[in-house]
Order: structure tokens, then C-alpha cells, then sequence
């Protein structure tokens, strides 16, 4: 059988054929699977596919029509996916239910400290020898709160390096996490995290009842001069009552690697073409903003992770076997 893999990065093909040699044949494509790429697939039983790919019911429509059965999806967060149209259809879908926790919160604070000491004005200064400090002050993080909305093993891991830090620990989260407890965690209401945090980092799936759950009321719960970073999924932030926030001058740093309307431009080179999402570009022109493209999963252990699962998940397919990674079952 041969795979189909849409949206493959050019660092991640490698990897993806060496993980599927002495299996299966698979075909990588750069183009993002959506309505308009999709006939593409027809022929292929199985195709991989990006966070970023459209997987609504007209391509679903498309896919089935073209023979395509089974889709291994190459990330955790599934939103993209209407999985009820999929099992109408008779589809088998899988994801990647876990890879390293660490490449994640490792790239939250990243963007945390990049923001927090300037890195970037500090940068893009020295280029030009300018080697002045006026602007660039940040601040110490040890002895300074950090609140964690989602202590699963991204926040848990996060939090271990908060911990590190030397911060007071606040978490939120529908259950708690024993490991973060014993680091010295305290779970607290949303709203008290967001009022009593220097640095708000969020680590929570993207569903219906997380959408915008950082919108208007609690970004005006978050103190004027906090660290706000997201590494999760853009729709967890209202965005256009950020950029409203922004222009009245809040908050010391905004690390974001994910935008709720990334798909169509993340992953991709718009370099020379006029962006018309009026907020992300009003977005990217405040100093204290870092916008990256979902890069934070973007490791040589993750995605290895990302590719070993994913072949697994076509094996299991063809073998008739379920696993945790499979959101519908095969048919």
C-alpha cells in the first residue's frame, strides 16, 4: 500500500521515509490538504495529514469518494477533523495521542524569556550596532508567580522549569496533577490565576468549551504588566480583544506560536504576497509581541515521535488493530 502524506515540512520528509521503509511506500506533498488539493489523494487507501489540513465534511466527501479509508493524522490536537462526517463515511481516523511534553514547554519559555528580556529589539538592534539598553529592560522570574492553565505532561513539564526558576506555582486545570503538587503547585479558580500570575501560559486542548477561554473579561483579569505566551492552539485566545488590550498599552510580553486563523498562512511562505488578516497584522506590529509559526513541537525527538506513532497507526489499520491513537475506529 502507498501512503499519501500531505502539508510534509522539508526537515520532517527524511525522517517520514526512513520511519515507513520496509512497510509501506508513502508519497510526501508540500501542499496542505483542503477542497481544492484533495483529488489528489484519489487512489490512495491511506493518507497522512498536518494539524493545519481541512479535514471538513467536503473533503472527508472527497476523500471516501477517492477510496481513501484511513486518515493518520500527524499531531495531538484533532479539531480540524469532523469526526462525525468521517464515521458516516466509514473512515478510520488516528492521531498522534502523545509525543515529547518537552519540546513544547521547553518553546514556551522561549518565547517567555524572549519577550520578557527583548531578545528580539536586542537582536535586530546589534545588527545594525546599536548597542544601546534604553527599552530592553526585563525582569527576574524567580520569586515571581507563574499560572498554568492545562497541567497535563506539557504544563507538567512546564511547570518543573517554573519550578526551577524559583517561581510560586498556580494551576488550573479539570483535575489536578499530583506531580504538580508535589513542585509546590497551587490550583486556584481561572480567574485568580489570571489576576495573581506575572507570566500566564496555556496548555489546553482547543474544544468547544476552551474556545476564546482567554477572551475580553479575562484578559482585563491579567495584570497590565504580565507575560501572556500560548504554544496550545490559537482558538483558545480571542484575538482581536488581545490586539483591543494591546493598543491600550497592557502587558510586558505576548509569546504567541499559534493564531486561531493560521491555517492558509502558517507553514507557508507569504513573504512576498499582501496579508489581508487585518489582525495578525496589526498582531505582529507591537513591540512587546513575538509571533512564531507553530514551530513549538518542531524538534528532531518530537517529530521522530510524531512519525514512529504515525506509522504505527497505518500498521494497526491494515492489521485490524485499535489503539489509544484512533478516534474512529475502523469500520
Amino acid at each position: 500500500m502507498e501512503i499519501l502524506a500531505f502539508g510534509v515540512q522539508a526537515d520532517e520528509k527524511p525522517l517520514i521515509e526512513r520511519a515507513f521503509q520496509g512497510h509501506h511506500e508513502v508519497r510526501c506533498l508540500d501542499v496542505f490538504l483542503n477542497e481544492d488539493t484533495a483529488p489528489i489523494a484519489a487512489g490512495y487507501e491511506a493518507v497522512s495529514t498536518s494539524v493545519n489540513a481541512d479535514l471538513g465534511p467536503r473533503v472527508l466527501e472527497v476523500l471516501a469518494a477517492g477510496g481513501t479509508r484511513m486518515i493518520a493524522q500527524r499531531s495531538t490536537g484533532f479539531n480540524n477533523i469532523d469526526l462525525k462526517v468521517a464515521e458516516r463515511l466509514g473512515m478510520t481516523i488516528a492521531r498522534v495521542s502523545y509525543y515529547s511534553p518537552y519540546s513544547v514547554a521547553e518553546f514556551a519559555w522561549t518565547l517567555a524569556l524572549a519577550v520578557n528580556r527583548r531578545i528580539v529589539r536586542a537582536s535586530t538592534r546589534t545588527r545594525d550596532f546599536d548597542f544601546r539598553l534604553d527599552g530592553l529592560m526585563g525582569r527576574d522570574l524567580h520569586g515571581r508567580t507563574a499560572g498554568v492553565l492545562g497541567t497535563g505532561k506539557i504544563g507538567e513539564a512546564f511547570t518543573r522549569i517554573a519550578h526551577g526558576f524559583g517561581m510560586q506555582l498556580l494551576g488550573w486545570d479539570v483535575a489536578e496533577n499530583p506531580a504538580c503538587l508535589e513542585l509546590g503547585m497551587k490550583y486556584v479558580p481561572k480567574e485568580q490565576l489570571l489576576a495573581e500570575s506575572d507570566l500566564v501560559t496555556l496548555h489546553v486542548p482547543l474544544m468547544p468549551e476552551t474556545r476564546h477561554l482567554i477572551d475580553a473579561a479575562a484578559l482585563r483579569a491579567m495584570r497590565d504588566d504580565a507575560v501572556l505566551v500560548n504554544t496550545s492552539r490559537g482558538g483558545l485566545i480571542d484575538t482581536a480583544a488581545l490586539v483591543a488590550e494591546l493598543r491600550a498599552g497592557r502587558f510586558l510580553g505576548v509569546g504567541l506560536d499559534v493564531y486561531e486563523a493560521e491555517a492558509g498562512l502558517f507553514f507557508l511562505d507569504k513573504s512576498l504576497e499582501a496579508i489581508e488578516d487585518d489582525t495578525l497584522a496589526r498582531l505582529v506590529t507591537f513591540p512587546n509581541v513575538l509571533v512564531t509559526s507553530h514551530q513549538a513541537y518542531y524538534t528532531e525527538d518530537a517529530v521522530g515521535q510524531i512519525v514512529d506513532a504515525t506509522v504505527k497507526n497505518v500498521l494497526d489499520y491494515k492489521a485490524g488493530r485499535r489503539s489509544e491513537n484512533v478516534l474512529v475506529p475502523r469500520s
